[in-house]
């Protein structure tokens, strides 16, 4: 299963992937269904979560039942606890890229959100848009998620700027990307084409960079206030352990 899985995620596209997904998801969850692992988005629990990851695999990482990844639980999980997100009386108004699947049923039936979805590419878009230049007036949105988008972004300079702009004063932002930790400043080298090259050094052949912690710095010198969540560490182990999660993982929580 595990190499029939990462064949259909490197061949198929995106977007055919997205809509094929709901018709497999109920039948990996049945077939997975157990108590070793618990996915914290929907509850259900299961013996063994499916492998993801482009080039080198990483096991127990991709929810059956929503198809979350690590990065999905643990932002579910801080908006949970940690904000009004699912509890505001007022309506927040949230703007949403690159929507995934394990959040975008239950973002739209949630009746304290006015919520909108943006993307080029993706077929749950309700806008289609480039980040670099967004169709939505100045200080709009109450919190944006952007979340493994920014990678991907050529001129992620512009792609901040748009989305401090279109944040409202006081509002949040939450701008996950795949960070290398360990390094004090990003990399990023044009002159790499090979693809498989990329992969290894990028993690992905289409990211632009690898972010170091500067990456926080990045988004303070746009003007956003950064608080560095290192929310595993606020989370018993026994349940990182459960739920999947990427221990260290560092949620950028953005304020305007």
């Amino acid at each position: 299963m595990k190499k029939l899985f990462k064949f259909i995620l490197n061949t198929i596209p995106r977007p055919l992937l997205i809509r094929l997904s709901y018709i497999v998801r109920p039948i990996l969850a049945f077939l997975l269904k157990g108590s070793q692992f618990t996915d914290p988005i929907d509850g259900k629990s299961f013996k063994m979560f499916l492998p993801y990851g482009y080039g080198t695999q990483r096991n127990n990482v991709l929810s059956p039942s929503t198809l979350s990844l690590e990065r999905h639980r643990l932002l579910w999980l801080y908006l949970q606890n940690e904000t009004t997100f699912f509890t505001a009386t007022e309506k927040l108004k949230v703007l949403h890229f690159a929507p995934e699947q394990a959040f975008y049923k239950i973002f739209r039936n949630q009746k304290n959100l006015d919520y909108t979805t943006t993307d080029l590419f993706s077929p749950l878009a309700d806008v289609k848009a480039d980040i670099c230049n967004l169709p939505f007036e100045d200080n709009l949105y109450d919190i944006i998620l952007c979340n493994h988008v920014l990678e991907h972004i050529p001129d992620d300079t512009k792609a901040m700027q748009e989305l401090y702009r279109v944040l409202k004063p006081g509002g949040m932002g939450i701008f996950q990307i795949p960070q290398d930790l360990t390094r004090t400043t990003t990399f990023a080298d044009d002159t790499i084409v090979d693809e498989k090259e990329r992969a290894k050094i990028f993690g992905q052949y289409d990211h632009v960079r690898i972010y170091g912690r500067d990456y926080f710095d990045k988004l303070r010198s746009i003007g956003f206030k950064v608080i560095e969540e290192d929310y595993t560490s606020k989370i018993p182990a026994e349940l990182v352990e459960k739920y999947c999660l990427a221990k260290g993982e560092i949620i950028p929580v953005c304020f305007k």
